[in-house]
């Protein structure tokens, strides 16, 4: 397909006409994402009624049939003219009061949804979509005959208007899942967004070749979340890695204001602890994929979409000028795989680090014991064993050895198998001969290994034995290979998390000039007020008042600092708190006793207000928030008090 049919489709988007069956079959792939990303990004004024939202579409198909008429595509045309027919019929049903199934309507490309008929407008993912089943359509589907072709060019708005109906129950229409094929189909589709958001990712910055990759793996798991959905295992380790590049995590330069040094340097850690947070659980997550483990697999998938949440929020909150958003840390709590990386998967490292109350041999007293120990492992035979010892720990029974050894393992050997279910590790305590007498053994030990199949690491304290009677003497050894022979080793893990608080949208230009230019008002009005009409503030703390008022101050004086003008809310907001300074000092001032009652009363409700917010934030482990409102609430106090002690004088 060449470009020129991609520009003549474009321009007729701009012509408010609809893309035929011909023109669609002849792109390529990544073409008909360019058409629909094109389709999606044209606004359209949103109606604010039923009736004006028809007549809207209406004129749409008036004006696309007249173009197509005008260039002589009659088959165009006529299939235009019948969509009309069928708004007409709609509007008039609609004045007369009737009912109109509005999801029978096709929706233009580009338009808002029709009230009734859609819960939310398509996102760019679900344009993807789309793209991608129009993409692997196959050309012979389309019937022979020339009204046979009519009739498709417009079901695909149809279907289009009725895939975000509401859903019929699944009782009645599909078996309902259990919790491990539900968990399936959640990170099937987490994955799925994962790709879809990096071939957008990678269509914004004109790499078409990658955008078309990610699509194409993203539609390679419908498949797997079909199967997924009728209630079949899937292999979730054969699923791709989910896509990560640097470019997720540049901030880029402001589009609005330009960003103060300072806060620029504040965005850019907040930045580096996101994106460390990010790589930790997308490299989690890949680990329990590749062993399989969906249940942990998807609990990690969703902290990998929370925190990429949370870079898009700081990204466009950089983008917009706005100040940093604030961030707050929170304890969470994890599994993770425990993997001893250091050694390779045929290393099995042997510890013996201590002895107790090893028995001596007879006519030997405890505090003359010089003990060793002597080891045996049979791989790969009884015949080949690996066998060392330790030092000798002179004059003493409790001996500490703290020495460790390498050993040589096969995990897929029988034999290794062998000695891990029935066999394991002998130990031999002995005590170390004078002049002319031999080395005696006075204990033996065993240490069993089927706990390696589910761990990585084993640690016992082991009983010294003499034949089959106890000694009462113990030996402490560990093992640890690389990972658990069959199984996985979770361990729980808690740990910092980071979380951004939303960042209110900003209004448009025109919304805030409004807004300033109504605060002005307001103060001129203020001040054109004679003193005898001051301006209704209701009564506040005055503790909290001169907070604001101080925090405020250096709001401005560090924009002063970085030579920029502070913005004209935070000057008017300034100004406003300076103003209900002013009038509550001067209400007080002349205050009768009834009137501090009230105030008392006010410092209370803020006293209680500010004591459920620490127990609130606390609660939530919003250290930081939590410490503010503490602070404000040691200062209300206080002005309680001091209030008090004037009413009771």
């Amino acid at each position: 397909m060449s470009s020129t049919l991609l520009c003549y489709m474009i321009s007729d988007i701009n012509d408010q006409q609809l893309i035929s069956s011909e023109q669609m079959q002849k792109l390529t792939f990544a073409n008909i994402v360019i058409y629909f990303m094109f389709v999606l990004l044209k606004d359209l004024p949103a109606p604010t009624s039923v009736a004006e939202a028809l007549k809207q579409r209406l004129e749409i198909y008036k004006q696309a049939a007249e173009g197509a008429k005008s260039k002589g595509d009659d088959r165009k045309a006529r299939m235009h003219q019948r969509i009309m027919k069928q708004y007409q019929d709609a509007i008039r049903a609609h004045n007369a009061g009737r009912p109109v199934n509005l999801s029978d309507l096709p929706i233009p490309p580009g338009c808002p949804p029709l009230q009734g008929s859609e819960g939310s407008q398509q996102n760019l993912i679900g344009v993807l979509e789309t793209a991608m089943k129009i993409a692997n359509q196959d050309a012979d589907a389309e019937d022979d005959d020339e009204d046979g072709q009519k009739e498709p060019a417009v079901r695909p708005s149809v279907q289009k208007a009725k895939s975000p109906a509401p859903p019929v129950p699944a009782g009645s229409s599909a078996p309902k899942l259990g919790a491990k094929a539900q968990q399936q189909v959640d990170f099937l589709l987490l994955r799925r967004q994962a790709f879809m958001r990096a071939a957008l990712r990678s269509k914004q910055v004109k790499d078409m070749i990658g955008a078309k990759q990610h699509l194409r793996n993203a539609k390679g798991l419908d498949n797997m979340i079909t199967a997924a959905k009728s209630g079949l295992p899937i292999d979730i380790t054969k699923i791709p890695s989910a896509p990560v590049s640097e470019e997720d995590y540049s901030l880029g330069r402001s589009r609005t204001s330009p960003v103060s040094p300072r806060s620029s340097e504040k965005y850019h850690d907040l930045m580096d602890r996101l994106r460390n947070q990010h790589k930790k659980f997308s490299d989690l997550c890949q680990q329990f994929t590749l062993m399989g483990n969906i249940p942990e697999a998807l609990k990690t998938e969703k902290l990998v979409e929370e925190t990429m949440k949370y870079i898009e929020m700081l990204k466009n909150a950089h983008a917009n000028g706005q100040p940093v958003p604030k961030c707050h840390t929170q304890e969470r709590t994890f599994n993770s795989p425990k993997i001893y990386s250091d050694l390779s998967p045929n290393d099995l490292v042997l510890y013996i680090i201590r002895g107790v109350n090893l028995p001596a041999p007879s006519g030997v007293s405890p505090n003359d014991l010089d003990a060793s120990v002597k080891f045996e492992f049979p791989f790969p035979s009884s015949e080949d064993a690996q066998r060392d010892k330790t030092g000798t720990v002179k004059n003493t029974s409790s001996p500490e050895f703290k020495e460790q050894f390498k050993l040589n393992i096969n995990r897929a050997h029988r034999g290794f198998k062998r000695v891990v279910q029935s066999k394991g590790i002998k130990f031999e305590i002995v005590h170390k001969g004078g002049l002319f007498k031999t080395d005696k053994v006075v204990g033996t030990a065993q240490l069993k290994l089927e706990a390696l199949e589910n761990h990585c690491e084993i640690r016992e304290i082991i009983e010294v034995m003499d034949g089959r009677k106890a000694t009462g003497g113990k030996l402490e050894v560990r093992v640890k290979i690389r990972e658990p022979l069959s199984g996985v080793d979770l361990q729980p893990t808690t740990d910092k998390w980071y979380v951004l608080e939303l960042v209110p949208t900003l209004s448009p230009p025109e919304k805030q000039r409004e807004w300033v230019k109504a605060q002005r008002g307001r103060e001129d009005g203020r001040s054109s007020h004679s003193s005898n009409s001051p301006p209704q503030y209701k009564l506040h703390s005055f503790s909290l008042l001169n907070y604001d008022k101080e925090r405020l101050e250096r709001k401005i004086g560090d924009y002063r600092k970085n030579h920029r003008d502070p913005p004209a809310d935070l000057i008017h907001q300034h100004k406003d708190v300076l103003h209900r300074l002013q009038w509550q000092k001067a209400q007080l001032e002349r205050a009768s006793p009834a009137l501090l009652t009230e105030y008392e009363h006010v410092l209370r409700r803020f006293v209680q207000g500010l004591s459920d917010s620490v127990k609130k934030y606390s609660s939530q482990g919003n250290r930081e928030a939590a410490k503010d409102a503490l602070g404000r609430l040691k200062m209300v106090e206080s002005e309680v008090r001091t209030t008090r002690s004037v009413l009771d004088f």
